[in-house]
């Protein structure tokens, strides 16, 4: 469960977190009162469940109310990444003198949490990951013994953080993974850590993600979640039908597959053979025709999507179906992109049989791993082409 940045906020901050003030507004009205009452320059911040709300133009600066219900009417009703901001953050703006990055989160193949923390913060921390990631230390902590200070100092190290501070972020750092762990977060993360240019070291944003299998024991967090908030536009229209389907935005490859085990293996091989997965859709594991009609049409509201990859193994489900199904709705879908398909398991001779005579431009594949290297070469056909 996403939590928004302003209720992450007033999370960290009952663990003792030091953060600028700030109340959320859902009208520029509000806004402008709630910069009123700050009395000085105020930062307008987009609230919704997705990053890159600065570079969509979701964070604006207003020295004064009329400026700030100036910029939360800009701000309020945008779409970001599919997202309708219907609340803003109004908050104090401080001078920035360093962005920290810091966060908590789970290492699955380690079995462990993981501290990290970077000096080199902000907005672009995606890209000094994947440009410099030696600027970025983590630090492995086993789950059962916790977090020691041992470990905080060697995060603070190998992020060459200033000594100065060095007190005041161990401080935040402990508090931090305190939140994590008494929350059942997945992730906790805090970017910018701001150092001031008056020495402060405040929390001015923060995200964090709950649990969902741990949200029985987190009443008071269960009370924040919304239904459908952490939906985008595709993800909403699908569920509405029935859909099993998870939009991940920018990927150019639909996924569609029987069986939640398979579809996220299928999207990992499309990932390996150098393609970028849009979404995870899964039939079920008794594909209809009527279903996978739905679905291939449910992938394809992203203009992203330039191929799609369909693989189904057929315990209970007939791979004979799934084809008809295919072929039934190829002739209806919105545009025609190259599909490749492999379908394995009960009734695949007749299935393959139906593939091959129906006359339409799909490719069929012997086996997963040839079906995503030929998805990822139609597709840069196509490209190559455009």
């Amino acid at each position: 469960m996403k939590i928004h940045e302003y209720q992450a906020r007033d999370l960290l901050a009952s663990y003792g977190i030091p953060t600028n003030s700030g109340q959320v507004a859902r009208t520029p009205e509000e806004a402008k009162s709630i910069a009123a009452g700050i009395g000085k320059q105020v930062v307008i911040k987009a609230q919704v469940h997705t990053g890159g709300r600065g570079k969509a133009g979701g964070v604006k600066l207003a020295g004064n109310p009329d400026e700030a219900f100036e910029k939360a009417s800009a701000i309020l009703g945008m779409d970001i990444k599919g997202f309708t901001v219907d609340r803003v953050l109004v908050a104090d703006a401080v001078d920035i003198g360093q962005e920290i990055y810091l966060g908590f989160t789970i290492s699955r193949d380690d079995a462990s949490i993981v501290l990290i923390l970077s000096a080199a913060g902000g907005v672009d921390i995606e890209e000094v990951a994947a440009s410099t990631p030696e600027k970025i230390a983590k630090v492995l902590i086993d789950p059962t013994v916790g977090l020691q200070p041992f470990q905080i100092r060697q995060a603070m190290f190998e992020a060459k953080i200033d000594k100065q501070y060095h007190k005041a972020m161990g401080d935040i750092i402990r508090k931090l993974y305190s939140a994590y762990v008494g929350s059942d977060a997945e992730l906790a993360e805090i970017n910018p850590l701001c150092i001031t240019t008056d020495g402060q070291v405040l929390a001015i944003d923060a995200k964090m993600t709950i649990d969902d299998n741990a949200l029985y024991r987190q009443t008071e967090l269960l009370g924040l979640r919304e239904a459908g908030a952490d939906m985008d536009e595709y993800e909403k229209l699908a569920k509405e039908e029935g859909l099993t389907y998870v939009h991940l935005p920018g990927g150019n490859v639909g996924i569609a597959g029987n069986g939640a085990g398979l579809v996220m293996t299928t999207m990992d091989v499309v990932k390996r053979a150098g393609g970028s997965p849009n979404n995870f859709l899964d039939f079920g594991g008794s594909a209809t025709q009527e279903g996978v009609e739905k679905g291939l049409r449910a992938i394809l509201r992203d203009p992203d999507v330039q191929g799609i990859f369909i693989n189904v193994f057929g315990g209970i489900t007939r791979t004979d179906v799934v084809a008809k199904g295919i072929v039934e709705a190829y002739d209806t879908l919105p545009r025609q992109v190259p599909i490749v398909i492999r379908l394995t398991g009960t009734r695949e001779e007749i299935a393959k049989e139906i593939l091959d005579n129906c006359g339409k431009p799909l490719v069929f594949a012997a086996s997963m791993w040839e079906g995503a290297q030929k998805i990822v070469e139609l597709i840069g056909k196509g490209a190559a082409g455009a």
